[in-house]
């Protein structure tokens, strides 16, 4: 969709600040608006996740992330399968429904079960897989919209601002969760969440009213299916090297963002060892990462892509951790791997994830859903249980120290992918521009 014409250039200076022109607000705004729920609703249950880990006892942990691989597996060519068959503005929606039906479902499940039984044990750990699931599909099927709906350039502009609607309500969905869970129960956290799916779904429906008034706007936000196969996403995965780089430097950001957490744990405990005094720390982790990721996304993205382009924006964050891991290695202590783990979470949502999330702007429709899909989901989910275990296994040999050496030369491998993926997405935005010519 081509508007950037049609609405000028910016007329505020708030317009030149978030990079949103004259006739794109309405727009924005419910985007930002549908990301804040979606995220806001996920992460007043992530701390129920948490706790039913603990129900289900941790020593299951490594076989829970093993469920969650084995049922992405299973769900991402029924996805595909969907998306072949069904218009955006069927499936889209009912994605939702049909997630806020489980939330119903596993909310009679927890107020019906006495506590301590096996089945509330077994239901403990269905939702732990669930929700780990839920977060990938429902964020996956997002961007794929806000791909679809918004121009290439529009992307570059926008997603940022976009962005900084599911930080906020990634910092705020966990305040409220703190601040009503003791008087209210955890399981009455579910309808809230579910409340905020339902407004995410109104969301999905004005922004495809605002795509139909557009003149020059794509008909892909809503007519017919993708077309194709359920497993197109793995096909076009492992046959692309444009998809196979990015999920590439995925598996590798998630081995070295599950190293940080593997240790963190271990010397948070040994730094403090009262269990308020843990919890409050890694409140405050959490609450300076948010920070920081919401002013990357709101203010600092969109310039850096301008700036810099796609290719050195997504070099940011390895080249942060090559000198993170180097200091980790050579003081593998508290500090240095809290500051290391606020700035790598903190640089990914700011300025990798949307920028990562506009390399999906210069492909096939199809691609967008299929690929992406299967990338957030079955790639992610595989990284995940892959660097449970072997992280498990390398920290009784080598220790924090030798992991740290180990993620050196993967920064480096995954430096030299971001400036390929770069390349690769200039020569498809110069090649789609040709086209529109």
């Amino acid at each position: 969709m081509s508007t950037q014409t049609a609405y000028g250039p910016p007329a505020s200076s708030l317009s030149r600040v978030l990079g949103i022109r004259p006739g794109e607000y309405s727009a924005v705004g419910w985007s930002f608006t549908y990301f804040f729920c979606l995220l806001s609703g996920y992460y007043m249950l992530r701390p129920v996740r948490e706790t039913m880990a603990i129900v289900s006892g941790v020593q299951t942990i490594p076989w829970l992330f093993t469920g969650t691989f084995v049922v992405t597996l299973l769900i991402t060519p029924v996805f595909g399968w969907i998306t072949s068959r069904f218009a955006r503005k069927t499936f889209l929606p009912w994605v939702y429904y049909f997630f806020i039906a489980n939330i119903g479902l596993f909310y009679l499940a927890f107020t019906g079960f006495p506590e301590g039984s096996v089945t509330l044990t077994w239901v403990a750990r269905t939702f732990f897989v669930w929700i780990s699931v839920f977060n990938l599909f429902v964020v996956s099927v997002f961007w794929s919209f806000m791909a679809d709906i918004y121009s290439r350039e529009q992307s570059r502009r926008l997603f940022g601002v976009i962005s900084a609607g599911g930080s906020t309500g990634a910092f705020l969905g966990p305040l409220l969760t703190g601040a009503v869970v003791i008087p209210i129960g955890f399981e009455n956290l579910l309808p809230l969440s579910a409340g905020l799916l339902l407004l995410a779904t109104f969301c999905v429906h004005k922004l495809r009213q605002w795509v139909m008034r557009q003149d020059s706007a794509p008909r892909s936000a809503g007519g017919r299916g993708l077309g194709g196969s359920a497993l197109a996403g793995m096909k076009f995965t492992f046959t692309s090297p444009y998809f196979g780089a990015i999920a590439g430097a995925m598996l590798i950001t998630n081995f070295m963002g599950g190293a940080i957490y593997y240790f963190m744990a271990d010397l948070v405990s040994a730094a403090f060892p009262e269990t308020d005094r843990q919890t409050q720390v890694f409140a405050w982790l959490d609450a300076a990462t948010n920070l920081l990721s919401f002013v990357g996304q709101l203010l600092i993205v969109r310039l850096s892509v301008h700036k810099l382009g796609i290719g050195w924006t997504l070099a940011i964050l390895p080249l942060v951790s090559l000198i993170g891991f180097a200091a980790l290695a050579l003081l593998p202590v508290f500090p240095v791997i809290a500051a290391l783990q606020v700035l790598r979470r903190s640089v990914g949502f700011g300025l990798t994830k949307p920028t990562n999330d506009m390399l999906y702007a210069v492909v096939s429709t199809e691609q967008k859903y299929k690929a992406k899909n299967f990338i957030d989901t079955a790639v992610y989910r595989a990284s995940d249980l892959v660097t449970a275990w072997s992280v498990r296994f390398l920290a009784g040999i080598i220790g924090l120290p030798g992991i740290s050496l180990m993620c050196l030369p993967l920064a480096i491998v995954w430096t030299g992918f971001t400036f390929w993926i770069g390349r690769q997405y200039r020569n498809k935005d110069s090649a789609l521009q040709s086209a529109d010519t």
